[in-house]
């Protein structure tokens, strides 16, 4: 079945006499891989030029005696103190123009050339040295790109290298001009030598440059990640190319990094996350030891979306972690949910940070499967009990497909970009809203798709586009191409690619499919909501909503808000809300569209979700009590049954109908 554990390991931290024993507890574990190496520079090399590699050689000959296989880091996420004093441009600059000092990690600038050139040269090392060793399988580059908001740089070099990218993008600077529309303010510019990055501006400095800001930062990460993976491809062929992206982190376009690796790999904190994002006080003490039902699932359907193998789980959260405002433990049995919840959604692997709670640091309050004596940790524990399930389901199943899901929901990260430097409104928050839409399909029982807005259509029943303010000149031919009954967020096709207001106004290029205008938004304080009426159905936008006027024939408001103005529109296929609806309505509406698509919507239980992978059925209770299977008569258990505990899994093929 091609599924497998692995765990995050720091030969570094340790004594050495340890090393052997770890290892072969690794082994008998169920362990599979090993990743090793991404913060290690300064014991690879403590000074310029002066290279340690006995102490790695070792390490990674401990690990392979026992059979497992290494995931070798580039460690250049963390350069040493030496590097950074012989080179001042390696620090990123922050907004308020202090540079970004040692002392943590992550402190380097994606456009400095100085750093550039040495990241060019400790990858190259590490390939040449390690690229065509029988254990080394995988090679990660880097370590969660842009994390502690290290994607964007005002240092002199991104300012150079900026202006060299709007002069390709633009080529002529009246071209820009034109683009930005600098008439606005005075603001135009006589050759691209005059443009400043955007920042310390007396008020808001011009959308339009800072939009490009934001795309000139995701390139330049693209750019050093490409870097990375072309050296290491020429030194170990055969060997598969990933990366660990985060969690619901939209700093960058990950769609193009991405496109460089074989695997796309995240970190997956649930916990954590809870507490750090937007859910409300109630919602997170609901889910407080357990995490969002939907928030894992996102981001592995996201990660499976962007990767051309099965995509991994590269650091799973084995008990609490240490950087959220609070911190609680997770509830029993939760560790193995969340490692077949991966599994389920078509993860190849899941591997656990850490193998041993480190007791120094700043990371010394993150558990691991260990406990800092040594000792087996409850997620310890619950990893080995995974690794005897796999081992079950293999022989029952054997390899499993890839999910495929009937519904798509089109995912942006420039639309990220976008609301927050023209947000109207203070708390219009984009990953909040695609979140939810996806959160209201789940919950309906349904298997989603999370592609970008260039991807393939065909195949699809139903496609979700969040709130999508650029639309790509082909998407609305593709969309109406695809058959797919189609549900549009406000703000849909409201900005040109320059940012600007479309010359037929909103929803832009989509009025070809849907004949509307907006003509007027509003958002709304938080404490503020608008009653919608969709039939029988009573609910409430909040946040935003969109003045709708119809233009086109066979064009219909199916819902309408408190003032009369239409919430919902529709014409044939192709749906759009006008506002941010309440969860309720939210799934009412889209459990209409579901059933008009042909699907069968089911409205879970409270904390059940079921996902669908290779002729089986993955059942998971986030829930604090015993819930009954829907649907199982028949049914041929693996794992579980159908009655499912609190935290509990199920694994099962459904009776042939």
């Amino acid at each position: 079945m091609s599924i497998r554990l692995g765990v995050c390991y720091y030969p570094e931290h340790w004594p050495e006499a340890m090393w052997e024993s770890d290892a072969q507890r690794m082994k008998a574990l169920g362990i599979k891989q090993v990743r090793i190496g991404e913060f290690a520079w300064s014991r690879i090399e403590p000074a310029p030029g002066e290279l340690q590699w006995d102490w790695l050689d070792r390490a990674i000959e401990v690990l392979a005696a026992q059979g497992l296989e290494v995931v070798m880091c580039t460690p250049t996420a963390t350069p040493p103190k030496w590097l950074v004093d012989r080179h001042d441009d390696v620090l990123a600059v922050d907004a308020n123009g202090r540079k970004r000092h040692f002392g943590s990690r992550r402190h380097y600038d994606f456009s400095s050339d100085s750093y550039f050139e040495e990241s060019q040269r400790i990858v190259r090392l590490l390939a040449q040295r390690y690229g065509k060793h029988p254990a080394v399988t995988a090679w990660q580059t880097d370590n969660e790109y842009g994390c502690h908001q290290t994607v964007v740089s005002y240092s002199p070099s991104a300012q150079r290298r900026f202006r060299s990218w709007l002069r390709a993008r633009y080529g002529s600077i009246e071209a820009l001009n034109a683009a930005w529309g600098t008439v606005f303010w005075s603001m135009e510019y006589r050759s691209f030598d005059e443009i400043d990055a955007p920042v310390g501006t007396v008020t808001e400095a011009h959308p339009s440059h800072r939009l490009d800001y934001r795309r000139f930062a995701s390139d330049e990460v693209a750019r050093y990640n490409r870097m990375q993976v072309e050296i290491l491809r020429a030194h170990a062929p055969g060997r598969l190319m990933v990366h660990n992206f985060m969690q619901m982190f939209l700093e960058f376009d990950h769609y193009p990094v991405a496109a460089d690796l074989d695997v796309a790999t995240w970190d997956s904190y649930p916990l954590g996350a809870l507490e750090e994002m937007w859910f409300a006080p109630e919602v997170k003490a609901r889910w407080l030891r357990t995490g969002h039902p939907d928030f894992a699932s996102f981001n592995h359907d996201l990660y499976r979306g962007m990767s051309a193998q099965p995509f991994w789980v590269m650091e799973q959260q084995p008990g609490p972690v240490n950087w959220a405002h609070w911190n609680p433990h997770p509830l029993p049995g939760m560790v193995r949910l969340w490692s077949w919840e991966a599994f389920a959604h078509g993860a190849g692997c899941v591997s656990y940070f850490r193998w041993r709670q480190v007791p120094f640091g700043q990371e010394q309050m993150h558990a691991g499967l260990n406990r800092p004596d040594n000792r087996l940790d409850v997620g310890g524990a619950e990893a080995e009990r995974v690794a005897l399930e796999i081992d079950q389901v293999e022989q029952a199943a054997g390899e499993l497909a890839q999910p495929r899901g009937k519904v798509a929901l089109l995912f942006d990260y420039s639309a990220k970009w976008l609301f927050e430097i023209h947000h109207q409104g203070a708390d219009f928050h984009y990953p909040r809203f695609a979140f939810e839409y996806y959160s209201a399909l789940r919950a309906l029982g349904l298997d989603v798709d999370i592609v970008p807005v260039h991807a393939p259509l065909d195949g699809y029943a139903m496609i979700v586009v969040p709130p999508l303010p650029i639309v790509p000149d082909d998407l609305p031919a593709r969309l109406q191409a695809s058959g797919a009954q189609v549900v549009l967020g406000p703000r849909s096709g409201s900005k040109t690619v320059s940012l600007q207001i479309p010359g037929s106004l909103p929803p832009g290029p989509l009025q070809q499919i849907l004949p509307v205008r907006v003509w007027r938004v509003e958002s709304m304080r938080p404490n503020i909501t608008e009653p919608v009426a969709l039939g029988d159905c009573q609910g409430q936008a909040s946040h935003w909503r969109d003045l709708v006027e119809l233009e086109g024939e066979g064009v219909q408001a199916v819902a309408s808000f408190g003032d009369g103005h239409p919430a919902i529109v529709r014409r044939e296929r192709v749906h759009y809300l006008a506002g941010i609806f309440d969860e309720a309505l939210t799934q009412a509406y889209l459990e209409q569209v579901a059933r008009a698509a042909g699907l069968a919507p089911q409205r879970l239980p409270q904390g059940l979700r079921l996902q669908r992978r290779g002729g089986l059925t993955f059942a998971l209770n986030y829930a604090d009590a015993p819930l009954a299977l829907p649907d199982t008569d028949g049914a041929a258990f693996i794992v579980g049954g159908p009655q499912l505990e609190p935290q509990g899994v199920a694994i099962y093929r459904t009776a042939q109908k």
